[in-house]
């Protein structure tokens, strides 16, 4: 389950930040330091993000009928912010070490970076599967920090033969340019779902289309797609029918459910029924249909 992956990531990096206090300040390395304060604060959001996790697999209640699904949400997002000020700090906290370097252990930085691309590459292996877009966030981080430590490693193993300090802040801005270009990607996926958005790879129109085949239904309109967690979407509608019964409305379900809609809501309306909806602005953007006799304000 999502939940005990990311439980098991945030045991591992808030161990391994603990470990790497103590290292950077045996090998004298900003750079480790710098790493460690970033990894406390990715352990900190990882253990939030846990909490969260778990608390949005409770069963719908009167207060949340919907279910506690969007706090997993919450928790990628806090994830997901952090990574963005983190990239943001470490991208700075790299330029002034280009201009300010200083003199380090490479031996101790390549014994330091072996064991943090292991620790770090076991973490992102077990949140892999990406069962939300709240482990998608903790995934995120996991991988940041095992490039990130693989540039600490190649960085120091140049450095220790060449002795060019400057190498290892450059790498550092690469990665951590990649990793806010995945962040960023990654909190408007998690807005998008909170603005309820169409979800990715729902065509309203399609779907429209392919309703209307459907024996019976004469229009569909107000129809509505959206997504709760970034991976079940729901779906309300209005459809137009002489004839409306049990069999006509699981037609509907069974082609819904072809377009990976999980959940509708139906409305059935008779063809000489107004829609009592102010106004069906969407229309406007879908297959042209006689949508326009059926929705607008009775009067």
């Amino acid at each position: 389950m999502s939940k005990n992956k990311i439980l098991i990531a945030f045991l591992l990096n808030l161990g391994f930040s603990i470990y790497e206090f103590i290292g950077g300040a045996f090998t004298n390395s900003t750079a480790i330091m710098s790493d460690a304060i970033h990894d406390l604060g990715d352990a900190i959001s990882i253990g939030i993000s846990y909490f969260l996790e778990k608390k949005s697999t409770k069963h719908p209640d009167a207060n949340y009928t919907y279910g506690y699904i969007r706090y997993s949400l919450v928790g990628g997002m806090i994830t997901t912010l952090i990574l963005l000020f983190g990239s943001v700090f470490v991208i700075a906290s790299a330029i002034i070490r280009i201009f300010n370097p200083a003199e380090i252990n490479y031996n101790g930085m390549i014994v330091l970076a072996i064991i943090g691309v292991v620790i770090n590459f076991l973490a992102a292996y077990i949140t892999r599967d990406k069962g939300s877009l709240n482990q998608k966030s903790v995934n995120l981080h996991m991988l940041e920090d095992v490039l990130g430590w693989a540039v600490v490693l190649i960085g120091a193993i140049i450095m220790r033969f060449t002795d060019i300090t400057y190498i290892d802040p450059i790498l550092s801005i690469l990665v951590a340019l990649f990793i806010l270009k995945q962040a960023f990607s990654n909190f408007l996926s998690i807005l998008n779902v909170f603005l309820e958005k169409t979800p990715t790879g729902i065509s309203l129109g399609d779907i429209k289309e392919h309703l209307l085949m459907v024996p019976d239904v004469k229009d569909i309109h107000h129809l509505h797609v959206w997504s709760l967690d970034g991976f079940h979407n729901y779906a309300t509608l209005h459809v137009v029918t002489a004839t409306p019964n049990a069999k006509l409305k699981q037609q509907i379900k069974a082609e819904l459910a072809e377009h990976h809609i999980a959940h509708s809501t139906i409305e059935m309306e008779s063809p000489t029924e107004h829609c009592n909806e102010e106004t069906c602005k969407l229309e406007t953007s879908l297959p042209h249909t006689h949508a326009h006799q059926h929705c607008h304000k009775s009067k």
